[in-house]
C-alpha cells in the first residue's frame, strides 16, 4: 500500500503580523515548514510528500526551506490556490497512486508525532477515514453577531480537530471533487467526506500538535521545541 503526505503550505500568514509567509517563519534554526516536512520525509510509512506552496515560491522553498530537510528527494512542491481547499485539491490531483492511503496536513503544524501518523494510517486503512482531535476541555459559548451569549454547548463529545487527516484516496478524491462541483466551503476536509455521508474515524491526537498562526503560537512552539531538544 502506497502512502501519500499533501502537506498544505500556500496561506500568507496575515495573523502572524511577519515580512515572512507562517510557514516560512523561523522555528529554532531553520522555518517551521522545515520542521514539518522534517517529520514526514523520516517516517518509512510515507512514500511521497506533496507541499502545496504559493506560486512563484518554489525558488525560495529550494535555497530557504528544503536544504533543511532530510530526505527532500521525497518531496514535490505544486502551486496551491486561492483558499486552502483549493490548494488541498491540487495536491491531490498530483497524487500518482490513486488506489493508496492519503494524509493531508497543515505545513504550520510542526510537532506532529510519528505514532499519530502510523495510527491514522491503520485507521484510514481500516475505516476509509481518520482524524485526529484534542477534547474541548474549556467551556464553550454560542455568541450572536453583537457579541452576546445565546447559548452555553455541551463540552461531552466535542473535539477540536486536528491534522494530519488520513483517507482512502479514492474517497477523498470523490468529496472534494463534489465540494469542487457544488461550490460548497468545508471547514475542513473530514467535512467534506462526512456531507457525502463517509464515516469518519476520530483518535486521540497530540495536545502539542498545535497549529502556528499567530505571535504567540509560535512562543508556545520555540518552548514546545526547547522542551523537545532538552
Amino acid at each position: 500500500m502506497t502512502v501519500a503526505a499533501v502537506i498544505v503550505a500556500g496561506g500568507k500568514g496575515v495573523r502572524m503580523e511577519h515580512h515572512l509567509r507562517k510557514q516560512y517563519v523561523m522555528l529554532g534554526d531553520r522555518p517551521i515548514l522545515s520542521h514539518t516536512l522534517g517529520v514526514f520525509t523520516a517516517c518509512d510509512l510515507v512514500h511521497k510528500i506533496i507541499v502545496v506552496i504559493p506560486k512563484g515560491d518554489a525558488g525560495y522553498c529550494k535555497t530557504d526551506v528544503l536544504p533543511h530537510v532530510k530526505n527532500a528527494g521525497k518531496v514535490t512542491m505544486v502551486a496551491g490556490g486561492e483558499e486552502r481547499q483549493d490548494s488541498v485539491y491540487f495536491g491531490l490531483k498530483a497524487v500518482e497512486d490513486t488506489d493508496g492511503i492519503v494524509l493531508i496536513h497543515d505545513g504550520v503544524r510542526p510537532f506532529v508525532r510519528m505514532d499519530l501518523i502510523k495510527a491514522l494510517i491503520e485507521g484510514a486503512e481500516k475505516e476509509g477515514a481518520c482524524i485526529p482531535g484534542a477534547p474541548a476541555f474549556d467551556t464553550l459559548k454560542k455568541v450572536n453577531r453583537f457579541g452576546m451569549i445565546e447559548e452555553t454547548a455541551e463540552r461531552e463529545g466535542l473535539y477540536l480537530a486536528q491534522t494530519p487527516q488520513a483517507f482512502q484516496y479514492s474517497l477523498i478524491i470523490k468529496a472534494h471533487d463534489a465540494a469542487k462541483n457544488e461550490d460548497f466551503p468545508g471547514t475542513d476536509d473530514a467535512s467534506l467526506a462526512e456531507r457525502l455521508g463517509f464515516p469518519v474515524r476520530l483518535i486521540q491526537g497530540c495536545p502539542d500538535n498545535i497549529k502556528i498562526t499567530t505571535k504567540e503560537d509560535l512562543k508556545l512552539a520555540n518552548a514546545i521545541l526547547f522542551s523537545r531538544l532538552g
